[in-house]
Order: structure tokens, then C-alpha cells, then sequence
């Protein structure tokens, strides 16, 4: 007899807002729910869920800010999206592409839509989560991972039930190609009704699974709609999660915690205030770099 990984509870995002004026945001973790630092190592999620935007002559995104201590990670699923930064990195992803940054030591950054789909408009669906970095790598120097679909890990599953996307970590053998701090699991998986996906996380790892389109039975009881974030306690047991449509797409997020202070003002993440403090006098005195690029 199977036995499930413990169900914790179900939430749903924060009221939808404009960050910048290229995203249009839920956010699910810290404001959406209760938990604060239960869901470590991931400190921030914000999905903009299926959203069309009309044509517009100006780029639209977010101008030049700074992070450090932590990674952005970027998930694709409509639209495109462009980057650059103070470092010379540069790119653009659209529908199945990830980009996963590491701000690490310091760096400024600018995220806005690719300007060709800007001019013609169209359907937007991306996720952003922030990923903590442990003390011994906060001050990592910046880098990029621009992981496009092809190099995606993919799995199939029985019957002709749907599959299976590996971002991060292993799933039956498949491995994902993002290059992680800590252990991260991050699955794309699609489903078709009565389409299974069944799994084991290592128990002490926080796992939580989002319904992006359709909906979906997990562990043969709770019966998640679109929008509905679940979160499982850190119990063993594997997780089962059934389509109950068609065109059924869930996230699963999972992470080794890292049971260290965390301070976080805005787009610093640290271990003290001291960090804080810090990382504020480097950013106002340009050791992060210069705005203008």
C-alpha cells in the first residue's frame, strides 16, 4: 500500500499587482501566505499568471535595481522576456526557457519585455521565485544560467499521460541542467485526465507543488484548481499527482533547507543586519556598479 507525503495546507496567492509596468504579479511566498521562513531555501515566488498585453510603442519592464545574496530565477511559459546587466550579461527567453541568475556578491540588473513582442503584444505567463544562497556562498561572484527548452530534461509518462520537465534535479533518473547551490528540485509537469505523475522528494526536503492551468488531484485526496499553491509537510512518503483535465500543468518546487539567519530588506537577503547594512553602503557608493548601462 502506498503511503502519501502529508498534505500542510493549501493557499492561494496575494491580490494581483503591477510590478514595473511589464508584470502583473501574484504573490504567493512571503505576503501570500503564513509561513514566512518555513519554505526556505525559496524566500519569494511571484507568478504572473496568463495575462495579455496589448501592443505598446515603449518596452515595458523594470529599470535598472541591485540584489545580492541570493538567485532569481525566471520561468517562461508565454511571452518573451530580455535581460542585462552592469557585468555585460545579456539574453532573452520565451515559452520554456529559464533563466537563472545569480546576483551573489552584487550586481544591477534590468528585466523588460524582448521589444519585438513588446511592439505586437500578446499573452504573458512567467514565474519568478528567489532562491536563497547559504553564508558560505553570498558572495558569490554574479553569474548566469540561460537554460532554454532544448536543454531541458524530459520524461515521459505511462500510458501516454503526459510528462514530465526537469529544470533542477533528478526525476526517475532524468536529470534537470541548472547548476544549483544546495539541493533544488524544480519539475514542470504536464497532464493529460487521468494522467499520472508519482514521486519521492527526501522527506526533510520543502516541498510544495502550484497549479499553473487545469487541475489536479494529489495524493489521491485534495483536488487543487488553478491558482492553488499545496504544501506538504516534511513527512515520507511519495506524491501522487492525477489530471483531472486535459491540459492540466503543475510546478513542483523542493529545496534542502538552510536553517540559517535570514535578513532581508528589499533586494538584499543576508544573515545579519550588519550584511544589511553593508550591502545598502555598497550599493549607494557604486561598488555594485554603475546604474548606467
Amino acid at each position: 500500500m502506498t503511503t502519501f507525503r502529508k498534505i500542510e495546507g493549501t493557499y492561494t496567492g496575494a491580490p494581483f499587482h503591477m510590478v514595473g509596468d511589464g508584470f502583473r504579479v501574484s504573490n504567493y511566498f512571503p505576503s501570500g501566505t503564513d509561513f514566512g521562513e518555513r519554505f526556505s531555501p525559496f524566500i519569494l515566488m511571484d507568478y504572473n499568471a496568463p495575462y495579455t498585453f496589448p501592443p505598446s510603442a515603449s518596452v515595458k519592464g523594470v529599470g535598472a535595481h541591485p540584489h545580492r545574496g541570493f538567485e532569481t530565477v525566471t520561468i517562461a511559459y508565454e511571452g518573451w522576456i530580455e535581460h542585462h546587466d552592469n557585468h555585460g550579461n545579456h539574453g532573452v527567453i520565451g515559452p520554456g526557457d529559464v533563466q537563472w541568475m545569480t546576483a551573489g556578491s552584487g550586481l544591477l540588473h534590468k528585466e523588460y519585455h524582448e521589444p519585438e513582442f513588446s511592439k505586437r503584444g500578446g499573452l504573458f505567463q512567467m514565474i519568478q521565485l528567489w532562491v536563497n544562497l547559504p553564508r558560505e556562498h553570498k558572495m558569490h561572484p554574479p553569474k548566469y544560467q540561460e537554460l532554454l527548452k532544448s536543454d531541458m530534461g524530459k520524461i515521459d509518462l505511462p500510458e501516454g499521460g503526459g510528462s514530465v520537465r526537469v529544470i533542477a534535479g533528478d526525476y526517475n533518473g532524468v536529470k534537470g541542467p541548472a547548476q544549483t547551490f544546495t539541493p533544488i528540485s524544480l519539475f514542470d509537469i504536464a497532464l493529460k485526465a487521468n494522467g499520472k505523475a508519482q514521486f519521492e522528494l527526501p522527506s526533510s526536503h520543502n516541498t510544495a507543488a502550484l497549479v499553473l492551468k487545469g487541475s489536479a488531484k494529489i495524493n489521491d485526496s485534495k483536488v487543487a484548481g488553478e491558482g492553488e499553491f499545496t504544501l506538504f509537510e516534511n513527512t515520507d512518503g511519495e506524491i501522487l499527482i492525477e489530471g483531472l483535465s486535459d491540459d492540466t500543468l503543475v510546478i513542483v518546487l523542493s529545496g534542502q533547507p538552510l536553517n540559517e539567519p535570514v535578513f532581508q530588506h528589499g533586494p538584499f537577503v543576508m544573515n545579519s543586519r550588519e550584511e544589511l547594512v553593508e550591502a545598502f553602503k555598497d550599493f549607494q557608493s557604486g561598488k555594485m556598479g554603475s546604474s548606467d548601462f
